[in-house]
């Protein structure tokens, strides 16, 4: 088992203190990654149920609060649509991945997860609504 350590970092130099995933596999493809990360970020969401989202993607709702639009009551984010807007913000560029140092640029490449390696998303845009 190993833990990976998921930190955000954007090209002004802003780092996020990270959080660590367990995982049993010895390597999973980047797609795999991304799924997992967003997965467990919108379950601690809805465990905490604070009134904006914080993960990889903006959901819509947390858009419009950002923009100074009271939002009346948390609404429920939907994990498959965090992830397929993180997907298609991946291939558009709007974000890299880098994997102890070595950035992966194809979702379907196997990251191997035995040293408990730091995969880092390197935000280049605000990730508001994908």
């Amino acid at each position: 088992m190993a833990v990976i350590s998921f930190v955000d970092e954007t090209t002004s130099g802003q780092r996020s203190d990270g959080w660590g995933l367990q995982v049993l596999e010895e390597s999973l493809p980047l797609r795999e990654l991304i799924r997992r990360r967003i997965f467990q970020e919108v379950a601690e969401h809805h465990a905490r149920r604070p009134e904006r989202f914080t993960g990889l993607v903006q959901p819509t709702t947390a858009e419009r609060a950002l923009n100074g639009e009271h939002v009346r009551a948390p609404r429920r984010v939907d994990p498959q649509e965090q992830f397929d807007r993180a997907v298609e913000a991946f291939s558009r560029n709007v974000f890299f991945v880098i994997v102890d140092d070595r950035q992966v640029s194809d979702l379907d490449v196997e990251v191997d997860l035995r040293s408990g390696p730091e995969v880092i998303f390197l935000k280049l845009v605000p990730l508001v609504g994908g």
